[in-house]
Formats: C-alpha cells, sequence, structure tokens
C-alpha cells in the first residue's frame, strides 16, 4: 500500500504541533503530490524535531479530521459518524476481533456482509464499514438517530394541529370550551421537542466516544505487521 500523503496546509499543521510553535521551520518548496510520514520524520530531524513528535503529530492530525460533522435537525444531532484510515487491509482474524470490539462496545450482535473488496457490520442504523480509499483502506463509522426524526415530525404534527384547532375555535367562538384539545395537542408537540432536546446531545456524546475508542483499537489493530 503507498504510503499516506500530507498537503501543504497538513504539513504546515504537523509542524505547528511538534514544534508547538506558530511559526516552525518548514520546507520552501513541497512536491506537488506531497509528503508522506516518512519524508516529514526526515526535514523533523534536519530542524531539530523528534521522528517520534512529528509521528503523533500527524496521528493527532488524522484523528481530529476523521470526525464527521454531526448531522442536525432543527438544531438536535440526529447522526454522528468518523472516518479512520488504516494502514493496510485487515486480514480475515483481525476483522473477526474488530467486530468482537464493535459488539461489546455498543451492545449489540449486528449483521457480516461483504460486497467485494467492502466488509461490513450493521445494527440497525448503525454501521462500520471497511473499505478501500485512495490511500489504501479505511474504518467508516456512523449512526443516524431515526426515532428522533420521527419524533420531531410527530411535534411538528401535533404543535401544526393545535395551532389549526386553536385557529378554528377563535373564528368559531368556540374557544372557552374546545380549548382542550388544542391546548393538548400544543403539550404534545413541546413534549416532543424538549425529550429530543434533553438525550439527543448525550446519546451523540456517548456515540462519538464509543467510535474514537474503536478508532483507536482499530488503528493500533491493524497498525501491526500482520503474520
Amino acid at each position: 500500500m503507498l504510503p499516506r500523503k500530507y498537503r501543504e496546509e497538513e504539513i504546515q499543521e504537523i509542524f505547528e504541533r511538534a514544534a508547538n510553535r506558530e511559526d516552525p521551520k518548514s520546507p520552501a518548496l513541497l512536491p506537488g503530490n506531497g509528503l508522506s510520514l516518512a519524508e516529514l520524520q526526515d526535514i523533523g530531524l534536519e530542524v531539530g524535531l523528534a521522528p517520534d513528535r512529528i509521528a503523533e503529530a500527524a496521528a493527532a492530525l488524522d484523528l481530529r479530521r476523521a470526525v464527521l460533522p454531526r448531522r442536525t435537525q432543527w438544531g438536535m444531532p440526529v447522526s454522528v459518524g468518523r472516518i479512520v484510515e488504516l494502514a493496510r487491509e485487515p486480514t480475515d482474524r483481525e476483522w473477526d476481533v474488530l467486530v468482537a470490539e464493535l459488539r461489546q462496545t455498543f451492545g449489540a450482535r449486528g449483521k457480516i456482509t461483504y460486497h467485494g473488496g467492502l466488509r461490513e457490520w450493521s445494527n440497525g442504523n448503525l454501521h462500520a464499514y471497511v473499505e478501500p480509499s485512495e490511500s489504501g483502506y479505511r474504518l467508516r463509522l456512523g449512526t443516524l438517530k431515526g426515532n428522533a426524526m420521527a419524533l420531531n415530525a410527530m411535534g411538528i404534527a401535533c404543535l401544526a394541529m393545535g395551532a389549526i384547532s386553536f385557529a378554528a375555535l377563535l373564528v368559531s367562538g368556540g374557544l372557552p370550551q374546545g380549548i382542550f384539545m388544542p391546548a393538548v395537542l400544543g403539550a404534545s408537540g413541546v413534549g416532543a421537542f424538549a425529550s429530543n432536546m434533553l438525550r439527543l446531545p448525550r446519546w451523540a456524546k456517548q456515540r462519538e466516544e464509543q467510535m474514537e475508542y474503536i478508532a483507536g483499537r482499530a488503528s493500533a489493530l491493524i497498525a501491526a505487521k500482520s503474520e
């Protein structure tokens, strides 16, 4: 597998992280196709930076940029994800170990499928793919909180029906006697949104922490040389 090539802006950030200063020495001219980690470490030695500092800075950059933006609905997170670049294609045994980690971490047995060069573990809207990428292979983790979207839709429907009922009572003059139904519909709609506002941030945080753990385990597992 070809080594990962870092672009110019990534190289600048790696040197900044490794040197822990804002204006580190860096190469004035960079090849158009970027530089590998080994090449960055050679340059680091020339400017007094240890290879392990360069490696740590590159790993930190990769992990930070691997977190996918949350998908939101009405300002509430409904999906989270992470992409992990792998050193190489996992062996069958490594994939089995990774699946065991997924099952234990997420508390779900899940389903395993294979599609050509794609390996998949899924449990409802929660999925983990090992797939080919431009630089080799990657692990793609993601999940969608489908019932949260349904609850939001129900909340909107209840609020809309409550507002329509309230308007109809105002026009007909039956507001004092018929206020109960619009009030119930309105309260149901507000309750649906309030429930999601309380639980979704906790859900997203927990899933991101679980995915971060899986990302670390996958990187460590597949970084080792296959036997």
